[in-house]
């Protein structure tokens, strides 16, 4: 059997630490890269990375047709945006080319909630083409989502579920770094916030989606908060700088309801190097309920190398699945491939 043919599309922090990720995996073979930065275009992607390899070369190109038309691929990671309206004429155009995509857009995780209409185009024309899309990563798509799922597994009854990750924003980039606000001064942030522009976490709303899906709760009601992480001393992570007295990030807290009963606390206090901040981070799940289940993991799973470990880790799930939009309760779960990724494709 063939090599399992990858195209990347969006070569920043997530994009090229997928890569990376593949070039040490078996079974595999990157075959397209698509890029606008200046700084790569043109390049051979083992030099953007300063990698010795086999792997056969090849150089990022900004044109995303001419990456498809010379790939052939099997499968697209999207690591270009958030939003699913943003994510969606990228997804599309992949789709309609046959080729699967996994997405690392928070909203793509469970487009659903924010955004049905376009939920349902993508379906039908993944569909028609024979072919599967999934937005996952490690929040949401894991962490504060599908693990929560899973834990539920040995329980008779589920009253509550509350999610706490107390995370770095340091693994991020650019984009990211915008979201969160960080370096933002105070007074920029009360104003931005005050007129719902500035995005903080994305994927609350799409979590409690797929949890409340999963467990068959009806979510009628749902609410979100946004408080700054102000620091006293400068912060500078790879992708973003805060000077004391700005923001280092936010503090995303959200609650999901049915019929005025909360089922859902969402907790997500997130910035750049918190330990400068003589924060300690963890992931955190409780659900009270029969029997009650506590998990505490410390420090965090690392947000960088997990979102990149979910999705190459998705690949065969992906390509195995029966055609249409999926969200992570609806593949098998994810684990870390060892062995050759041929051996998993059906």
């Amino acid at each position: 059997m063939e090599k399992v043919k990858v195209l990347i599309w969006g070569f920043g922090a997530m994009g090229s630490g997928m890569a990376s990720m593949l070039l040490k995996k078996e079974g595999v073979e990157i075959v397209g890269i698509c890029d606008a930065h200046p700084d790569r275009v043109g390049k051979n992607f083992k030099d953007v990375l300063n990698v010795t390899s086999n792997h056969p070369n090849v150089v990022i190109n900004k044109d995303i047709d001419e990456v498809i038309a010379g790939a052939k691929a099997d499968v697209a990671l999207l690591a270009t945006d958030s939003f699913t309206k943003n994510a969606y004429d990228k997804i599309v155009k992949l789709l309609e080319k046959k080729i699967n995509v996994v997405s690392t857009a928070e909203e793509m995780a469970y487009p659903y909630v924010n955004e049905p209409e376009l939920a349902k185009k993508m379906d039908e024309i993944a569909k028609a083409n024979g072919v599967s899309v999934l937005g996952t990563g490690i929040n949401p798509g894991l962490i504060m989502d599908l693990l929560a799922v899973c834990l539920t597994g040995c329980m008779e009854e589920v009253d509550h579920v509350t999610c706490r990750r107390v995370n770095s924003l340091s693994p991020f980039g650019p984009a990211v770094m915008e979201e969160q606000g960080v370096g933002m001064e105070l007074d920029t942030f009360n104003e931005l916030n005050a007129k719902g522009e500035l995005a903080g976490h994305v994927g609350f709303r799409e979590s409690v989606g797929m949890m409340a899906a999963a467990l068959g709760f009806k979510v009628d009601q749902f609410e979100q908060q946004m408080k700054p992480i102000v620091t006293d001393v400068d912060r500078k992570s790879p992708y973003g700088f805060a000077a004391a007295g700005n923001l280092a990030g936010v503090n995303m807290t959200a609650q999901g309801y049915e019929n005025g009963v909360e089922k859902f606390d969402m907790q997500h206090p997130q910035q750049i190097e918190p330990q400068l901040g003589g924060v300690d981070t963890g992931d955190y799940i409780v659900i009270k309920g029969t029997p009650e289940v506590n998990m505490a993991i410390t420090p965090e799973v690392d947000g960088g190398i997990g979102t990149i470990a979910m999705c190459v880790n998705m690949i065969p799930h992906v390509i195995n699945s029966d055609a249409g939009l999926k969200t992570m309760i609806d593949l098998p779960v994810p684990r870390a491939i060892m062995g050759d990724m041929r051996e998993l494709i059906k």
